[in-house]
C-alpha cells in the first residue's frame, strides 16, 4: 500500500518532466539568418486530422531578430514568437505553442533560397527534388512541394500538411 502511495504522487512529477521534455524538442533551424525579402504575409491552411484551419503569418526583421506571429482569421494572435541567435523566445504574453514553433521552422526551411541551403543547413540531411526539398533532421521530416504563384505545401508529419500562399501587400498587382 506505501508503496502505490509512493509511486502515485511520483506520477505528476515524472508526467510535467515528460511534457516539458517534449516542449524543449529543438527543430532543426539554420546556422545563420536566411536572407529573405521581408516583411512577409502567408496565408497558411492547415490539414491534419480531417480537420481545416486558416491563419495569417506575418514574418518581420526586428533589429537581429526575426519576429513571427500567427493570427486567426478574425485577428486573434495564436502564436508569436523571436527567432534569435538560433534560438526561439517567447514576443508577448501567448503561451508556448509547440506546433507553431515546428511550422516555423520548416517555414524557415521552405522559404531559405535553395543556393544558400548547403551553408544554411550544413548539420541536417535536406535534399533538392525537381519541384521541392526535403529535410530529415532528428525526428523531424518535412516535404516541400511548390506550386505556381509563389506557394506551396508543407508536410511536417505523415497526418500533417500546410498549404501556404503569400499574400499580396495592398495595391500590388498580382500577375
Amino acid at each position: 500500500m506505501i508503496s502505490l502511495k509512493y509511486n502515485l504522487v511520483r506520477l505528476p512529477w515524472l508526467s510535467l518532466l515528460l511534457l516539458l521534455g517534449a516542449c524543449a524538442q529543438q527543430q532543426p533551424l539554420p546556422t545563420q539568418m536566411p536572407r529573405l525579402s521581408l516583411p512577409v504575409q502567408l496565408h497558411v491552411e492547415r490539414h491534419g486530422q480531417g480537420e481545416t484551419d486558416h491563419w495569417l503569418l506575418v514574418i518581420q526583421q526586428e533589429g537581429a531578430a526575426l519576429r513571427w506571429s500567427m493570427l486567426n482569421p478574425l485577428g486573434v494572435p495564436l502564436a508569436r514568437q523571436l527567432l534569435l541567435d538560433g534560438r526561439w523566445q517567447a514576443d508577448g504574453l501567448l503561451p508556448p505553442n509547440a506546433e507553431a514553433r515546428t511550422l516555423f521552422a520548416a517555414l524557415l526551411f521552405a522559404l531559405s533560397p535553395a543556393e544558400q541551403l548547403e551553408e544554411l543547413y550544413a548539420d541536417s540531411a535536406w535534399t533538392l527534388h525537381q519541384n521541392g526539398r526535403s529535410l530529415a533532421d532528428d525526428g523531424s521530416t518535412w516535404h516541400v512541394r511548390y506550386l505556381e504563384k509563389g506557394g506551396f505545401e508543407l508536410d511536417v508529419g505523415p497526418t500533417l500538411t500546410y498549404r501556404v500562399a503569400p499574400i499580396a501587400p495592398a495595391g500590388a498587382r498580382q500577375q
